[in-house]
């Protein structure tokens, strides 16, 4: 992450700042209630769940990807990642192929099963996206786009030194 402003010296007297007002805990918030509905949703309308399709539509936008890029992809960490690697192995979405430049890693791919999976899991995924940025007009949801984009390159860590993402 980025160096971080100098925090504001206190001032006396001053309102202690609203939790509920604060960026971060809205944006938690969100991702709270929109994952929620994901989690009803996913097994109804894609078959998976959230994180079988997490991983399933990472490796379809992102692939061929080994298991810790698949993590890093999906926002899981690296259990969560291998665990849906293999439900999506068991369910032939995707082949494990021993990774040319690692003899003990593999590489992720999507069969010919995931491909077809993996249209209809991004259907639900803009679907998903219509329905909770659909109260934005199309201009605001750019702005929100860009905005976004540059808090995501501003925290993001250099390769190699991302953390473990924590578990939902």
């Amino acid at each position: 992450m980025r160096p971080v402003a100098p925090p504001v010296p206190e001032e006396p007297d001053a309102p202690t700042p609203s939790l509920d007002r604060t960026l971060t805990w809205r944006m938690h918030t969100l991702h709270k209630i929109t994952d929620q509905e994901s989690l009803r949703r996913y097994p109804l309308e894609a078959g998976l769940s959230l994180s079988d399709g997490r991983c399933l539509t990472a490796i379809g936008s992102f692939g061929p990807l080994s298991v810790n890029e698949l993590a890093q992809k999906a926002n899981l960490n690296k259990a969560q990642a291998s665990r849906a690697a293999q439900s999506l192995v068991d369910q032939g979405l995707v082949k494990k192929v021993d990774a040319p430049h690692d003899g003990r890693g593999v590489q992720l791919s999507l069969t010919a099963r995931g491909r077809k999976a993996f249209a209809r899991t991004m259907a639900l995924v803009e679907q998903r996206n219509r329905e909770i940025f659909g109260c934005l007009s199309p201009r605001e949801q750019e702005q929100l786009a860009a905005l976004l984009d540059r808090l995501i390159a501003h925290v993001q860590p250099p390769p190699g030194d991302e953390p473990e993402p924590e578990p939902d």
